[in-house]
């Protein structure tokens, strides 16, 4: 110790002189407790400066092992000397910014705290008392209802009406990131490519072969990157074949492109590709609406009975979907990132921006918000995630969903708040491939492998039996298997500590490790590479040769061998994670008969409550790990017990009757759902009107009747147009000549979404020279009847009316006009009457009045004034509350107003339009993006096949309009003034995370551009 004494005097000198430590005296630095070298010749080492210029300024924490590495293998007294110096520096640092970051966590979670605790007060002083006549409704046999409503769902429940009509129901499941495929999935190559993929291709299959199910979709990205093999590629993938006579069509992968076609990508950086996943996906459920529609539902669409989002990615996917087409969404998070962000801030290696800058986290996390907002049921795999996970986000409160659910019970208004409804299903294991020789004890296979007579015992044998034994110098002794990915969370290290510490445990038992594949650790990501690494070592420090497995490769079809090799042995199945969402492991190892040791953090409290099979640990402590080892391998007769509790009672997690479960769920969801659905508007044939335009046969004219008189005075072309006006007049139920529009015959829309706006708010005259010049080059490029025109605006429908007046363009033109943000739709060739379906299609979950004044009142910041923010009742209707606001007010932004409307349990949309002059509050569902996948839909029109034009910048959702399948095309100079500034807070994600930094579908083009120049430009993005 007394070498070291100079660590302790090195941090005294650094806390207690501080700059005061650059003395000299006769050239010489003073420092009293170290020893000094030279950085250079005639040049004295001076450690605050190196502690400033190297250390804090190129601080990196993966430095720390690899100097203590080379510190352990220098011989040289004096330079062991400098790099423990160095050493002590990091260290030092790394303790002050682990400090720094844990208190910026605690106010942060301070002011989050005080919030949340003031959402909550405000649902309850509204939620609090009850009218007289809801108390008298609400009385009647409340108990009774509670306890109806509480039964627990089993297999006995039947999840169908019981009506005779035959159920044909088509379900889409939602995994976005990662290798998916039905067979050889390659579990473990790489973080995104986990339980998640298995998961969600069993539950597939399972729910394929479920009466009453016709077909289930799983939607994924397809991946044609040299990087992976091929298969991810395949647009279609048949997952099950359905039997003769089931009614069912199976279940399928289907991989939509989306992102670079050529890359495989992570899922933290695949979030700006994520409304082109949409667009695909809702091309794709269309079309197969109209299919299975034809195939067995009386030529109506099939829509989906559910759409189920796995994971962040998928939840925000499923979300968007389920607002396009109205149709009930399931979320299953698997692992949730405010957890993730909570727990590495806690370790204090990462700060905000570091973790945001690696694992996109914010994003993540503003997914995972998003569908909560939309979710009808959230899924989870035990209670514990509800509470301490789902319980740390803006959009759920176990309090306040409880007081709803009631509410709901009694027939009491909500008075517009909502909590998506939190289930309990277990994930279910297929057992199909357990033999019925597993249910039985008996070692009989396992003497064939060891016994001498080679080549005639072993030839029927497993391989991966043979690749796990030759670790062994004795495998005889009952096998400990772990198998997991080799991620730092895992906690593997631990375990092996456990194991090399305790000699009775070495003794009794080998150790076998199934740590994913890998050809060569250098290659590895770091996390990865940093576990491996470690368990080499500890192998080597503990000199456990000849007692510990870790073979390189396994292929998935391998694992139920490997489990059944540990349970020939005797052996015991461990899960040592430091938090287990679930533990699907677990559940496997007991199908084999294997008693488990797992973490008390976790899904794994839910599951050994239910099997009774093994011991729960605490992951952090290396003794009771080997302890609970070693009383199972130990004690044959417990070990024994927990083997017979495990198989008897493993039914309960069955694919069968999770799917029954699950099912049972979603319909008592869907019964809150509204039951509109959209209509598929019908490809008309081509109008008269349109077919006669190129045709002069005089005959053909005239054999029409009608009240027009042919007069020989006009020239040939007016002729023509005056019998197209009459025999459309004619035609029309209005009478109106102007209505020449027939949805099902446009081929491409073009959408007008540019807010030209100067610094007031008020419209510029730029808005209507684009229109001119947009509807010109249609004209030139394409003949206007092939071509829609749509308005998308934060406007009101009268300040576009007002807007349009001064336009050389009649506004019956244009095929809709979407105003107030993307919560109203007009026709102009109905005489703009509204578009009452898309009202309906929108309304579900909006709050309405009971929203008006709070949004009001949280959109105003804390140091503001009352008329910072007034209602403005030109812009308000049913579906939008408008408010103006004041030049210089302090108002909120959009993602913290979002985040506290979100606290009190309230669903909406906020939108600052008009240079930051107009908040718009509308339904979730509603916007202007949506809008256009709403018309996609209705009138058949491809996403693709719609371009928008827009300016630099915009209202707050400027950044959704510019993603997706559609085209852009972006006029520089249109724009003066937008509202980006009150989007976000500089603690949100960044914009990247939203909008792909290239992006092929977008072009630029100057404002002034004539028309030849936008047909120009549209020709350069592929329209032709």
């Amino acid at each position: 110790m007394a070498r070291n004494e100079w660590i302790n005097g090195y941090l005294e000198a650094i806390l207690d002189v501080g700059s005061s430590t650059k003395k000299r005296q006769d050239g010489k630095l003073q420092l009293a407790k170290f020893e000094m070298g030279k950085v250079k010749e005639d040049q004295l080492f001076i450690p605050t400066k190196y502690f400033v210029e190297e250390v804090i300024n190129s601080f990196d924490e993966s430095d720390l092992h690899r100097t203590w590495v080379k510190v352990i293998a220098t011989r040289n007294t004096r330079e062991r000397s400098n790099r423990l110096e160095n050493m002590c520096w990091r260290i030092w640092h790394l303790a002050r910014k682990k400090k720094q970051i844990a208190m910026d966590d605690a106010q942060r979670l301070a002011k989050r705290r005080i919030e949340r605790e003031r959402g909550r007060n405000d649902a309850a002083d509204d939620l609090s008392e009850l009218s007289e006549g809801e108390k008298e409704k609400g009385d009647t046999n409340i108990s009774e209802s509670i306890k109806t409503d509480m039964i627990r769902i089993n297999s006995e429940m039947k999840f169908w009406s019981e009506d005779d009509k035959p159920r044909l129901l088509y379900i889409i499941l939602i995994s976005l990131h990662g290798l998916v495929r039905g067979e050889n999935m390659e579990l473990g190559r790489d973080s995104d490519t986990g339980g998640q993929v298995k998961y969600v291709v069993e539950l597939a299959r399972a729910l394929a072969n479920t009466e009453g199910i016709y077909r289930v979709d799983i939607l994924t990205r397809q991946i044609t990157s040299p990087e992976v093999d091929s298969s991810y590629g395949e647009p279609i993938e048949m997952l099950s074949v359905p039997s003769d006579g089931s009614g069912s069509c199976g279940a399928y992968i289907i991989r939509i492109p989306c992102g670079p076609r050529e890359k495989y990508i992570p899922k933290e950086s695949l979030w700006p590709y994520i409304p082109e996943f949409v667009d695909g996906a809702l091309n794709h459920i269309v079309n197969m609406a109209r299919a299975l529609g034809e195939e067995a539902n009386g030529g109506k669409p099939t829509w989906p009975y559910v759409i189920h989002g796995h994971y962040a990615d998928a939840g925000e996917a499923a979300a968007h979907l389920s607002g396009a087409l109205n149709v009930p969404m399931v979320l299953t998070g698997h692992s949730l990132g405010r957890n993730k962000f909570e727990q590495l801030l806690k370790q204090g290696r990462l700060s905000r921006e570091d973790i945001n800058a690696t694992y996109k986290i914010l994003r993540r996390i503003e997914g995972e918000e998003l569908g909560l907002d939309a979710a009808e049921m959230v899924v989870t795999s035990t209670r514990q995630e509800i509470e301490e996970q789902w319980g740390l986000y803006d959009g759920f409160d176990i309090k306040l969903e409880r007081k709803l659910r009631v509410r709901r019970r009694r027939g009491v208004s909500c008075l517009g708040r909502y909590m998506p409804r939190m289930v309990v299903i277990p994930p279910g294991m297929d057992f199909s491939y357990v033999m019925t020789q597993d249910t039985f004890e008996g070692d009989g296979d396992l003497k064939s492998l060891l016994s001498s007579d080679i080549s005639q015992n072993k030839r029927h044998l497993p391989p991966i039996w043979s690749e796990v034994m030759r670790f062994f110098t004795n495998p005889h002794k009952p096998t400990i298997l772990a198998l997991s990915r080799p991620d730092p969370k895992k906690n593997v290290t631990t375990l092996l500590k456990a194991f090399g510490e305790c000699q009775p445990l070495r003794e009794l038992a080998n150790l076998t490790l199934i740590l994913g594949n890998r050809d060569d650790i250098e290659e590895m990501s770091n996390s990865s590479s940093l576990v491996l690494t470690t368990v080499l070592k500890l192998i080597d420090r503990y000199d456990l040769y000849g007692q510990v497995a870790y073979p390189k490769h396994h292929k998935q079809s391998d694992v139920p061998d490997i489990y059944r090799l540990a349970a020939k042995t005797k052996g015991v199945f461990i899960n040592p994670a430091l938090v287990e969402p679930f533990g699907l492991t677990l559940i496997e190892a007991a199908a084999y008969g294997l008693p488990v040791v797992a973490t008390k953090n976790g899904g794994p409290v839910d599951i050994l409550k239910a099997l009774n099979n093994g011991l729960l640990v605490d992951p952090h402590d290396q003794t009771a790990i080997a302890d609970a080892l070693l009383k199972l391998v130990a004690d044959k007769n417990l070990w024994s017990e927990c083997r017979k509790n495990g198989l008897k009672n493993i039914h309960r997690f069955s694919w069968p009757e999770h799917c029954r479960n699950y099912l049972s769920h979603v319909e008592h969801s869907r019964n809150r759902h509204p039951t509109t659905r959209l209509e598929i508007t019908p490809i008309l044939e081509e109008p008269m009107s349109d077919s006669l335009k190129d045709v002069d046969d005089l005959s053909l004219r005239f054999s029409i009747e009608g009240d027009f008189k042919l007069n020989g005075d006009i020239d040939a072309a007016t002729r023509q147009k005056k019998l197209i006006e009459a025999i459309t007049q004619k035609a029309s139920p209005s009478g109106n000549a102007n209505v020449t529009f027939s949805p099902g015959r446009r081929q491409m829309l073009f959408v007008i979404a540019a807010d030209c706006y100067n610094n007031c708010g008020d419209d510029t005259g730029t808005f209507q020279g684009i229109i001119k010049n947009v509807m010109k080059a249609a004209g030139l490029s394409f003949g206007l009847g092939r071509i829609g025109f749509v308005i998308v605006t934060g406007s009101s429908l009268q300040e576009t009316m007002e807007a349009m007046k001064t336009c050389p363009v009649n506004i019956e033109d244009f095929d809709a006009i979407v105003c107030n943000s993307g919560s109203e739709m007009y026709h102009p060739w109905r005489d703009t009457v509204a578009d009452v379906d898309y009202e309906a299609h929108v309304e579900y979950r909006w709050p309405g009045e009971n929203v008006r004044f709070m949004a009001k009142r949280l959109a105003r910041a804390e140091d503001g004034v009352e008329d910072d923010i007034v209602e403005y009742e030109g812009g308000c209707s049913s579906r939008c509350h408008s408010y103006s606001v004041k030049p210089g007010a302090k108002t909120r932004k959009i993602d913290d107003l979002r985040q506290r409307l979100r606290m009190r349990g309230f669903r909406c949309g906020f939108i600052y339009t008009r240079a930051a002059s107009r908040l718009n509050v509308v339904p979730i569902f509603a916007s202007r993006i949506q809008a256009l996948r709403y018309l996609s839909v209705r009138w058949g029109i491809d996403l693709s096949k719609m371009v928008m034009f827009v300016g630099e910048k915009g209202d707050t959702d400027y950044d959704d309009l510019l993603a997706g399948l559609h085209k852009t095309l972006i006029l520089r100079g249109s724009v003066e003034y937008g509202s980006e500034k009150l989007l976000c807070s500089q603690d949100s994600f960044k914009r990247e995370d939203v909008v792909p930094v290239e992006n092929p579908n977008i072009t630029f083009i100057e404002l002034n551009s004539e028309a030849h120049d936008i047909s120009a430009a549209l020709q350069a993005l592929g329209i032709k």
